[in-house]
């Protein structure tokens, strides 16, 4: 789901300081961030029903579960066949998550694997899905950078455009 709207200074003191407890209670954060209880509460459920606070499932670190190869993998599908295909790659236990492109390609796909043996059969059951006309895969060698929102929070808190703050 898109969200809709801005999240203002407030909200994103109340995103930040979940950030970094996400267990933390309402009123734990209503301490943090200086708000009422009610008033904390009240933000975090329009911005649930807006779509800006999506699954609170948390994030597992898949080299735990037997998984530690990672690759994303580019697909060329059939136009036509765009939804069909995502309907496809959905049922495939070790596609994490799917993003649609413009461009060259159409498909960004994250996938792990168990080992390069695992690889090469999903690298397989993608391109054997009906649909598929390309796929390139490029294996991750190392992660960088983390998957983070606390350096766009603190921009907005701090009251940065996002446009060259220097």
């Amino acid at each position: 789901m898109r969200s809709t709207g801005q999240v203002d200074a407030i909200d994103a003191r109340l995103l930040l300081a979940l950030t970094e407890s996400p267990r933390a209670t309402v009123l734990a954060l209503a301490e943090q961030v200086g708000l009422s209880r009610n008033t904390v509460q009240a933000r975090l459920a329009r911005l649930e029903e807006r779509g800006v606070l999506s699954s609170f499932e948390r994030r597992i670190d898949p080299a735990a579960l037997g998984y530690p190869l990672t690759a994303f993998v580019t697909v060329q599908v059939t136009q036509r066949m765009l939804t069909e295909v995502a309907a496809a790659l959905d049922r495939v236990p070790e596609v994490i998550e799917v993003h649609g492109l413009s461009g060259q390609t159409d498909l960004l796909v994250h996938v792990v694997a168990r080992d390069a043996d695992d690889l090469y059969r999903i690298a397989g059951q993608l391109l054997a899905t009906e649909g598929v006309e390309r796929t390139t895969t490029a294996l991750v060698m190392r992660k960088l950078v983390e998957h983070r929102m606390a350096p766009l929070l603190e921009r907005l808190i701090s009251g940065g455009t996002g446009t060259d703050d220097g």
